[in-house]
């Protein structure tokens, strides 16, 4: 029995275009064609559209569909379970939008309603934070999760650093350094000390400007902040670096802070998933981590020495670098192993 389009498309509940669109990418074509040129559809055809809208309620996508039915035994399990995950990741995202919401509710109850105008800057940057981060992410974020409290100290602090820069305040200047002290130890707290929070949270900070915005922090007073942060370190690592050493240092430092961030979340991926310190994932990261220490402070293996010791004598050069105990001894552990290599 052969089926004409328009007999197809009135049994599927599909229309005449989209069997036609099918068509037209490769996705179901009929078996004939009539002398007239008018499409027919065997028994066949008509399985395997079926399996099309089969798949099409799993949300697959038509290319998708495409690939899977091509294969000569398609492994329908694996496809299933892969769009419960999506399914189950997309139903954590709805949920955490309604946590959201019901948070902005019980404000409104409490006498305490926010604008409008902060109702949609607060999902728009729900939807960013969405683009960037995982559900599971976002649980562990503290920023995402932040009250109105945690709010108010990060518009102080982006307050403050605005003003220095408006009174023409050098990053060198004791005040300005002060606040990036204070600055990085909020940053690190609200990202939970996990430094692979922190690139991405940089990431969406550089591409987004709408999050720029809404979160107040321009990239102006980010780069001053982080300038001055670099400022601050700088003074400890001065005790231990002689003039020459302490001009190289100076000049390259602040250029390469931005690079720490995706080798500290390198880091930790790897020592988290049991990768052993002589394994070429984890000795490639110790490649990267010297030449990164070369360019800032030259090729002498006597000024790294210095740096390293003034990291372990300096209790301040410890602090808001996303990097505990298990991941120092662990980075020690791969230098060593490719160094002696």
């Amino acid at each position: 029995m052969l089926l004409r389009v328009g007999e197809l498309a009135k049994r599927t509940g599909l229309t005449v275009r989209t069997l036609h669109h099918y068509d037209d990418i490769g996705l179901l074509k009929p078996s004939t064609r009539s002398d007239a040129g008018y499409r027919l559809y065997r028994r066949q055809d008509v399985a395997r559209l079926h399996r099309i809208q089969a798949l099409r309620s799993l949300g697959m996508s038509l290319a998708e569909i495409g690939t899977l039915l091509d294969q000569p035994s398609p492994p329908l399990s694996t496809v299933i379970e892969r769009q419960m995950r999506l399914l189950e990741r997309q139903i954590a995202q709805k949920n955490q939008l309604r946590d959201r919401l019901a948070n902005l509710h019980r404000q409104v109850v409490n006498g305490e309603e926010p604008a409008m105008d902060d109702w949609l800057k607060t999902l728009e940057l729900m939807t960013m934070y969405d683009r960037y981060f995982s559900p599971e992410e976002l649980d562990r974020l503290p920023l995402y999760q932040a009250d109105n409290a945690r709010w108010a100290e990060w518009q102080d602090l982006v307050k403050e650093a605005e003003e220095l820069q408006q009174q023409g305040t050098s990053p060198v200047s004791p005040a300005a350094r002060d606040l990036s002290m204070r600055w990085m130890e909020k940053l690190e707290r609200d990202t939970a000390g996990d430094p692979a929070l922190l690139e991405k949270l940089n990431t969406m900070h550089a591409n987004e400007p709408d999050a720029q915005e809404q979160l107040g922090i321009s990239k102006k007073v980010s780069d001053f902040v982080m300038q001055a942060f670099a400022e601050y370190k700088l003074t400890f690592y001065r005790r231990y670096l002689s003039d020459a050493e302490f001009d190289v240092m100076r000049e390259n430092y602040p250029q390469c802070m931005h690079e720490w961030p995706p080798l500290m979340a390198r880091l930790r991926q790897l020592l988290e998933q049991g990768t052993r310190p002589e394994e070429p994932a984890a000795q490639q990261l110790a490649r990267e981590w010297l030449a990164l220490l070369q360019r800032f402070a030259g090729d002498d293996p006597a000024t790294h020495q210095k740096i390293r010791q003034a990291n372990e004598q300096e209790p301040a050069l410890k602090d808001s670098t996303w990097m505990d105990d298990r991941m120092k001894d662990y980075l020690g552990q791969a230098v060593a192993s490719l160094t002696a290599g």
